[in-house]
């Protein structure tokens, strides 16, 4: 194989070719042209529609968004000597010198030598606690005065408040309420003599599937950031509590975004970005913002009062399904299923039972527990509401007397203590569900001892150890109850009943097919 020179002489060589064999080729070829082309060409134009900028809507707004930093009471390490074994060559801490990095490091941040130094930013001496930075977050003024609204995750457990504007300018900002249920807050800046730039929120529900939103605020700590995407999705449960109904956005959201508005191409906020569906920790195109419609009642609220108010029904609730609802001899599965009265609450002194399904508040249809609970939500406590129920094949209805919701508790019956999961000599069988039982020490239902894994039982996420406590709302304390209540199911053209599990979680309702045969 020939070797190829790489040289000066014949790279030169080649270039001295190459040209001389390029201009025999326009000579040969004929005459010269008449026009010779420019050597630089004008710049390339292209024609193409107007595309919209959001460099407008930026530019009112982005002074109205802030950066939140949050600061929580941090306990140093005790200062007792004699939790400390220190042996530094053969010297103890004492042994130091005053001016050595260890000791200069552990005056500052706690440890021996540290008994009387006062902590940073006129904190107290050691033992009494320090303000560190513990988060970052977004929020945005929606009042001139300095009212400013954010994430309740974002400033809790927080003991002070620094607001960064968007110029630099950092304040002193108070915490004026927070309500998790929605995950929202409200700080305030006091500074009388400064108008501060605000937004407002969206009127109705703000935002279409498809609109324009673009999201400001302060991801990874860096302020001011600006992304844009659309509203994929409305009304988004993502199981962070009973009033979920979140907008869905494709913006670029990330951490540190939490709190920040999602503006329309009016500079009007639909939605408070909350939360982010991210199995890496960062952005994959799906975000979840509070919408303006439940935002601006709540923070209405907050500012008035510095809590939220709320209608309480007190009872446990799960799903109408399909088959729950061919159980019940409902037409449709829709409705509120009443698992539990709480003891004491509004619902159980008007009569609600278990086994009820709310169909209705003052003759609105509920179309799930979800809606029910904002619905409830909706009215101040003390108020009265026709509640509407389907109970034992026929529609009713009860007026409740609404309460005010507990703080922070869960609307959920408390769940007695389970017997041990163990098989009595007294099994009985229950063939056509596929479940062996016995009666539970308590005397109260049956312990499923056995279930056969190929029944419909097993399939409905039944398990050993879990108890029946009662079939179509009936009271149930051997297999014979059971099989009395399938019978008279079947007379009455029903091919499912409605069996009530207990387990350690909390109690729910199953609607298994029963055998016409």
């Amino acid at each position: 194989m020939p070797k190829i020179k790489t040289g000066r002489s014949s790279l030169t060589t080649i270039l001295k070719t190459t040209t001389a064999a390029g201009l025999a080729a326009v000579l040969f070829a004929g005459a010269l042209p008449a026009i010779v082309s420019p050597l630089h060409a004008e710049p390339v134009a292209v024609t193409a529609p107007q595309i919209p900028s959001f460099a407008d809507v930026v530019d009112a707004v982005k002074p109205a968004v802030v950066s939140v930093r949050v600061e929580s009471n941090v306990q140093p390490a005790s200062s007792d000597d004699s939790n400390f074994s220190f042996n530094f060559g053969g010297r103890s801490f004492d042994d130091l010198p005053d001016d050595h990095p260890l000791k200069r490091f552990f005056r500052e941040f706690g440890g021996p030598g540290n008994e009387a130094r006062p902590g940073p930013r006129g904190q107290g001496p050691h033992g009494q606690g320090r303000l560190r930075p513990t988060s970052q977050g977004s929020g945005f003024f929606i009042s001139e005065d300095g009212y400013i609204v954010t994430n309740n995750h974002v400033v809790d457990d927080g003991a002070a408040f620094v607001v960064v504007m968007d110029d630099g300018t950092e304040l002193d900002a108070k915490l004026i309420g927070k309500d998790s249920r929605t995950d929202l807050a409200v700080l305030k800046v006091d500074k009388p003599d400064r108008k501060f730039t605000y937004v407002k929120f969206a009127e109705g529900d703000g935002a279409r599937v498809g609109d324009w939103v673009v999201a400001v605020g302060n991801p990874f700590g860096l302020g001011g950031t600006v992304t844009a995407g659309i509203v994929s999705a409305r009304g988004r449960d993502i199981g962070s509590g009973p009033y979920d109904d979140y907008l869905q956005i494709d913006a670029a959201v990330n951490r540190g975004n939490s709190g920040g508005p999602g503006f329309n191409l009016k500079g009007e906020v639909v939605g408070i970005n909350t939360a982010i569906f991210s199995p890496s920790g960062g952005n994959v195109g799906i975000a979840f913002a509070i919408p303006a419609a439940v935002a601006k009642d709540v923070v209405a609220d907050l500012m008035k009062d510095g809590s939220v108010s709320r209608g309480w029904l007190g009872v446990q609730i799960q799903p109408v399904s399909k088959d729950i609802a061919e159980s019940l001899g409902l037409a449709e599965a829709s409705g509120a299923l009443v698992v539990a009265p709480q003891a004491g609450s509004p619902g159980e002194k008007a009569g609600i039972k278990q086994g009820d399904v709310v169909t209705a508040v003052n003759g609105e249809p509920v179309k799930d527990p979800r809606d029910l609970a904002k619905r409830i939500a909706r009215f101040a406590p003390g108020s009265q509401v026709d509640v509407s129920l389907w109970r034992d094949g026929k529609a009713t209805s009860v007026k409740v007397d609404l309460g005010s919701l507990p703080a922070e508790e869960r609307a959920a019956a408390e769940t007695p203590d389970q017997p041990e999961n163990r098989a009595a000599p007294t099994e009985q069988a229950l063939a056509s569900l596929g479940l062996s039982v016995t009666p539970s020490e308590d005397g109260k239902g049956l312990s499923i001892v056995d279930i056969d894994p190929d029944s419909d039982a097993a399939d409905k996420g039944i398990k050993t150890g879990e108890k029946i406590t009662s079939v179509n709302n009936q009271q149930v304390s051997s297999a014979a109850d059971v099989a009395k209540v399938i019978d008279q199911a079947k007379k009455e053209g029903r091919t499912r009943a409605l069996f009530q599990i207990e387990a350690e979680n909390g109690s729910r309702f199953v609607a298994l097919p029963i055998n016409q045969g």
